[in-house]
């Protein structure tokens, strides 16, 4: 055991270069003029403006300035695909970016549409027509986050991935490619191993394309790839992260998030499995350190989510934080957060970067959120832990042919965000009935702390694994916010249980020795929750001290619970039943979404003490992420809702006087 944890320090400190930084603040943390010119408002993914007028006193005085209905709704599918055309658009889930008055918004179909700041006006539009490329051509569905700027002050262009795998630079004043960017359209596909745009996944799917907004990082566009996270074979396209001329679209470099022949980390996929071995990149977003000249890659898990039998070993770099030197793609650090993963703990998020000070001495931190409900804090320059990080064992698997690594890095600071693992005080309690009853359910599984592998069912009546959190995460694509100002970090959380239901599939359909066949959640007492709230929470950390300043329940109702006829009279506690939804962060307001079952909200906290100040009706369920921009001296929020049947952009702001 000791020689495993040694092995791996010396494996992660052998790739540091120490890099010698300025002691000064970075500029690129925090919006300060009242644009939003990234996805996370700056390449550091802050979500933080420091606009000030809406507060705590007017927010809910804001009134709709104007909305926005996306595009795709005016698309005739039976006309363009034919009267049996399935096409949905609903997952609108994009952030706008604000520049120059202007903003650049992109639908669930990858439409890209450019709008007066101050009124919604369409200035224009551009259509990729992923539609034509296959039913179902996402590995996810229709959907996207967002699109990418770069100007060198004469030219300015808008960037993005499309879900049927191509890459485009449009002309931000037009709405036109960009000739001189290999046409204005790069296929991402290219040289990407078993990822040949014939051969479609088994769910109809293109093998490759993209869902998250790539990151400019100087002249670099660095992009991140998707494929399907359920494959039925082992053989798949690796998801490599690449950078590309910003100005004719050659590729610079390739970083092989699979490492390849002869190359750091090859050794720990064990069996020659990076051969034939997918996934394992980045589809989430992606953070930079412009001073530095770094990207962040936050990587997934390789194939298969749960069943990693045909690739023993730790298997770098997936579900790792990796820092590239963006000019080159030359690997500077990694850590791996996850050795040999089976349970679907994808790194979700981007790293949030932070200047912190801890015990006198200041650190350009970056912060990394998991699914598995820990924070990883690093040096950003060097890789170093800020706090002690430390391998322990973990349970090991039962899975016929399955090697999972006899232990796994837990940070000593700060704290989990959310429930981590099962025991029998975690269960609902409402009632002693209640309770009496989670504890049978329980009895089926197998179930433990954090790390516990999956099962299979067997013959004492074990129907598999209770997984906490769920493969759904702690935490998620919201990611955190920051404020620069307080070194505070606030995070968007869940708990939740699920059972991935393990068995096998036929020999013609996959060579796959076991398989995921379904994700299940675990049902509770009588309909309720399996576990005690809260459901969903938002935690705030002091990033100084690496300690939780503040934890609260995102709501406090939840309405299957409280409509309980099993529950009537009893005292609930706050549930946190409102979702797990992105926070936006301005100089006066905690800001995120909210739905707890009757109707959707727009909320406004108290940074310091996470206490709910104010609250508006939302049109519909958000989408993504709230952000906030000026026009003239005046302050507007803006979010993709999901009004049916077609979903919306609305924005709001102040009565203007």
């Amino acid at each position: 055991m000791k020689t495993a944890t040694c092995k791996r320090l010396s494996l992660t400190f052998s790739a540091i270069w120490i890099v010698f930084a300025s002691n000064t603040a970075l500029s690129q943390l925090g919006s300060r003029n009242g644009e939003w010119p990234s996805y996370a408002a700056d390449s550091g993914s802050t979500k933080y403006t420091a606009l000030s007028q809406v507060d705590a006193e007017n927010f809910t005085a804001l009134e709709i300035a104007w909305r926005w209905q996306s595009i795709d709704g005016e698309l005739n599918f039976e006309t363009i695909l034919g009267p049996d055309a399935d096409i949905t658009f609903g997952r609108l889930q994009a952030t706008p970016l604000m520049i120059d008055g202007v903003l650049y918004m992109l639908t669930a179909l990858n439409q890209v549409a450019a709008l007066d700041a101050a009124s919604g006006e369409m200035l224009w539009s551009f259509d990729p027509q992923v539609y034509l490329s296959g039913p179902s051509n996402s590995p996810l569905g229709f959907h996207h986050r967002g699109v990418a700027w770069w100007s060198d002050g004469d030219e300015r262009r808008v960037l993005m991935t499309t879900n049927d795998g191509f890459i485009i630079s449009l002309d931000a004043d037009t709405g036109e490619m960009d000739p001189a960017f290999a046409g204005g359209r790069i296929d991402m596909t290219d040289g990407i191993p078993r990822a040949e745009r014939d051969v479609l996944d088994y769910t109809g799917a293109q093998p490759l394309g993209g869902v998250s907004p790539p990151i400019v990082v100087g002249e670099v566009l660095v992009v991140q790839h998707i494929t399907s996270n359920r494959p039925h074979y082992k053989e798949r396209p690796p998801t490599w992260v690449r950078g590309y001329n910003i100005r004719t679209g050659e590729v610079i470099w390739t970083f092989h998030t699979i490492p390849q022949q002869g190359e750091f980390g090859v050794e720990t996929w064990q069996e020659e499995s990076w051969r034939y071995t997918g996934n394992g990149g980045v589809w989430t977003q992606l953070s930079a350190d412009l001073d530095l000249g770094y990207v962040y890659l936050p990587t997934e898990a390789p194939t298969n989510d749960f069943y990693g039998g045909h690739r023993p070993g730790d298997n770098l770099f997936t579900q790792s934080v990796v820092a590239l030197d963006a000019s080159t793609g030359e690997r500077v650090w990694h850590y791996q957060m996850i050795h040999h993963g089976i349970w679907d703990y994808d790194t979700p998020a981007a790293p949030n970067l932070i200047d912190i000070t801890v015990d006198g001495r200041d650190i350009k931190a970056l912060a990394q959120v998991t699914k598995q409900g820990f924070t990883y804090v690093f040096d950003r320059a060097t890789g170093v832990p800020v706090w002690p990080i430390i391998e322990r064992e973990v349970p090991q698997s039962s899975i016929p042919g399955e090697r999972t690594s006899p232990t796994q890095p837990f940070p000593t600071r700060p704290p989990a965000f959310v429930r981590q693992g099962l025991t029998e005080d975690d269960l609902i309690d409402f009632t002693p009935e209640l309770r009496a009853q989670a504890l049978e359910i329980i009895d089926d599984y197998v179930y433990g702390p954090i790390f516990t592998p999956p099962s299979l069912p067997d013959e004492s009546g074990k129907r598999g694994t209770i997984i906490v959190p769920s493969a759904g995460g702690g935490a998620n694509w919201p990611g955190a916010g920051i404020d620069p100002e307080t070194n505070v970090l606030f995070v968007p959380g869940s708990n939740g249980a699920f059972t991935p239901f393990m068995g096998t599939l036929p020999a013609d359909e996959s060579n796959f020795r076991y398989y995921r066949l379904a994700n299940r959640g675990v049902p509770g007492p009588r309909g309720l929750p399996l576990l005690k709230p809260p459901y969903s929470t938002i935690t705030a950390y002091d990033m100084d001290r690496g300690e939780i300043l503040w934890q609260v329940p995102n709501g406090d109702g939840m309405a299957r619970v409280e409509n309980s006829p099993e529950l009537e009279g009893v005292d609930l506690p706050p549930l946190g039943g409102g979702g797990r939804y992105p926070v936006l962060v301005t100089e006066t307001l905690l800001i995120h979404g909210q739905n707890m079952g009757y109707g959707p909200k727009l909320i406004a906290r108290d940074k310091a003490t996470g206490a709910e100040l104010a609250a508006i009706d939302l049109p519909a369920n958000p989408g993504g992420a709230p952000m906030s921009y000026a026009v003239d001296d005046r302050q507007y929020i803006a979010l993709p809702v999901l009004t049916t049947p077609v979903p919306e952009l609305v924005v709001y702001s102040l009565r203007s006087n």
